[in-house]
């Protein structure tokens, strides 16, 4: 048994969306590697899964994230 718990940073009036658990939490509770955020209120927390979903579209449609095709690499 280990003498001292490995905490969770975060603090109170920070809020999270947790991926393993489906919800949104304060604090957190639950490890960085399985939560969103932190956010600044609950109502931001709670669309969490909506507005990574729009930077994803965002980032799929966005030029500069592709790569060039043709093998030749654009000029100045």
């Amino acid at each position: 048994m280990a003498l001292f718990k490995k905490r969770t940073v975060g603090k109170p009036g920070e809020w999270f969306y947790c991926l393993e658990h489906k919800k949104v939490e304060e604090g957190p509770e639950c490890p960085a590697k399985d939560r969103f955020g932190p956010y600044a209120s609950r109502e931001e927390a709670q669309h969490a899964m909506d507005t990574a979903r729009e930077r994803n579209l965002e980032w799929e449609n966005d030029p500069k994230w592709h790569d060039r095709t043709g093998g030749t690499p654009e000029g100045p």
